[in-house]
């Protein structure tokens, strides 16, 4: 296994307020990582750490395989589908396309290649005919497969999912998490969700954030386990996707 980043004692927050603390974290290359954690106690925050837009108030993030200069080269983001604006007038060709802009610049002329990579990777996600459409004429589970495009069109070392089921139907759902089995062939991936229920049957390890990170190094979390972590989750259930039903634990956070 190669190492991908490794966040050391990181103490991060917004306007002077500490959300992050102390958290260490090593990413590696075949990692499949649930995120699990309460609304408000760093899950995002550790994202932004981890994607750059947000630097430590103490504590290093090291990035490895690349120099520090290349280190986007290493990173895919799929966001929530609720952050996008889908009045805006783009094509899902261009969308995909946005995700190679980092390596060439705002204003460079894609090359023949660069278009060739985008058909072949919405081909891979079987929405190849939708290349010319605009994105305001897209269902929820086509915008969201369109993200994911971009997100992994650069082919990253890591694909970084926060919350992809929000806006998106069951049926799309359980197709997405077997499209993402399939990349961690040729990719670590960190996917955020409230859905421990459906997670674990995908994911080989969790992550419990809530102002700390505990990590627990199997996809089977007992209540004790989220007892001790201080780790308060909504758990949902649906389908015939296996789950473990946690009961109900009270303590303070």
């Amino acid at each position: 296994m190669s190492k991908i980043v490794e966040l050391k004692s990181v103490f991060a927050g917004y306007n002077n307020e500490i959300i992050l603390n102390d958290v260490s974290f090593e990413i590696f290359d075949d990692d499949f990582i649930g995120i699990i954690g309460p609304n408000g106690g760093g899950k995002t925050t550790l994202l932004n750490v981890i994607l750059g837009l947000i630097k430590p108030v103490k504590g290093s993030i090291e990035f490895f395989g690349d120099s520090d200069a290349n280190k986007n080269n290493k990173i895919g983001y799929l966001p929530q589908i609720n952050q996008i604006d889908k009045k805006f007038p783009i094509s899902v060709c261009d969308v995909v396309l946005s995700g190679l802009i980092y390596s060439s610049g705002i204003f460079y002329k894609h090359p023949k290649e660069d278009r060739i990579k985008v058909r072949e990777t919405l081909e891979r996600l079987g929405i190849c005919e939708l290349c010319d459409k605009p994105i305001g004429e897209l269902s929820g589970g086509q915008m969201q497969k369109v993200l994911l495009a971009r997100a992994i069109v650069s082919s990253p070392r890591l694909l970084i999912l926060d919350e992809p089921n929000t806006f998106v139907d069951n049926k799309f759902e359980g197709e997405l998490y077997e499209i993402l089995v399939q990349l961690n062939k040729e990719m670590a991936i960190i996917i955020v969700s409230h859905d421990i229920g459906t997670i674990s049957a995908y994911v080989k390890t969790i992550a419990c954030v809530n102002r700390g990170l505990h990590y627990h190094k199997s996809n089977k979390i007992s209540e004790q386990q989220l007892a001790s972590y201080n780790c308060p989750i909504k758990l949902i259930t649906h389908g015939e996707v296996p789950h473990t039903v946690l009961k109900t634990h009270n303590h303070s956070f």
